[in-house]
């Protein structure tokens, strides 16, 4: 069984903003990849945040109907709904590793579906949080 491979935001981002320069293309080799081994994952907090940065926040936005379109193609990558518990998770990481609430929410939603790996620029790559490799793809 392939490990599963949780995929932040911004990594997301530079796949669908084709003014990122190289880290488009490397974004979009890596969740290319991702797709075939059927290793990828996220959650709805993600995908919330790759809307309104595409559609708002880029360059050239994408249009919202585009960017919903891409958000739909990605729903099977979300393999749990964030809860009560992943909150409180969040909040406990948040205090144990001196981490950001949002990026917390991320590391708990990536441990609650058993991810191995963390793909983000957000966190500092090769560090462990909860048992979850982060990894930055473009260092």
């Amino acid at each position: 069984m392939t490990a599963k491979v949780f995929v932040d935001s911004n990594i997301l981002i530079y796949a669908h903003d084709k003014d990122a320069g190289s880290k488009h293309q490397q974004a979009v080799d890596g969740l290319s990849e991702l797709w075939e081994s059927h290793a990828g994952c996220l959650s709805t907090q993600v995908l919330q945040e790759f809307y309104v940065n595409v559609t708002q926040k880029v360059k050239k936005p994408l249009r919202r109907g585009l960017a919903r379109e891409i958000v739909r193609n990605y729903s099977p990558w979300v393999e749990a709904a964030i809860t009560v518990e992943t909150v409180v998770r969040a909040a406990e990481i948040a205090e144990i590793w001196q981490l950001s609430f949002w990026d917390s929410m991320i590391v708990a939603a990536a441990e609650e579906v058993g991810a191995a790996e963390l793909l983000t620029e957000d966190l500092n790559s090769g560090q462990v949080i909860a048992a979850i490799r982060v990894v930055n793809p473009f260092v």
